[in-house]
């Protein structure tokens, strides 16, 4: 089953980006997000848009946050990705005739409309701040010898 994870591709450059504390190439970017500079400036170019991030052009430019590290949600980030499909499963029919059919999308889309409900209140509550802490725990433990 094919999954969008361009979120989660987005929370690692972001992160990396963060790390860097310079701006970030296109090119660069798309090594650690293992896909090609093109999807990377289409990609940015939504966060630009939703005044995530910025791009400086010139020697020494690049893509960097825009918005306050502490501040910005996993919820702010799906939504500037265009709300992209959380479920990569649905009913097999959106207008069925049979009635069992009927009865069966009702209680699916019920399902589904209440885990979306709780995936995305969970998303207003995960800051990229967050995330970057707990990188900092994996890599820490990870220079110590420890399993992450």
């Amino acid at each position: 089953m094919k999954r969008d994870s361009r979120l989660s591709a987005v929370l690692h450059a972001l992160l990396h980006m963060a790390a860097a504390g310079t701006p970030l190439t296109s090119t660069a970017l798309a090594e650690c997000m293992r896909t090609n500079p093109v999807v990377v400036r289409r990609t940015m170019g939504l966060l630009r848009d939703a005044g995530l991030v910025v791009a400086a052009r010139g020697h020494g430019g690049g893509w960097r946050l825009a918005a306050d590290f502490e501040q910005v949600t996993l919820r702010q980030l799906h939504d500037a990705l265009g709300e992209p499909a959380l479920f990569a499963i649905g009913n097999r029919s959106e207008r069925p005739e049979c009635l069992v059919e009927q009865a069966v999308n009702a209680a699916l889309d019920g399902a589904f409309a209440d885990a979306e409900a709780l995936l995305m209140q969970r998303f207003q509550s995960i800051t990229l701040a967050e995330l970057a802490a707990e990188f900092g725990r994996r890599h820490a433990a990870h220079a110590a010898g420890a399993p992450a």
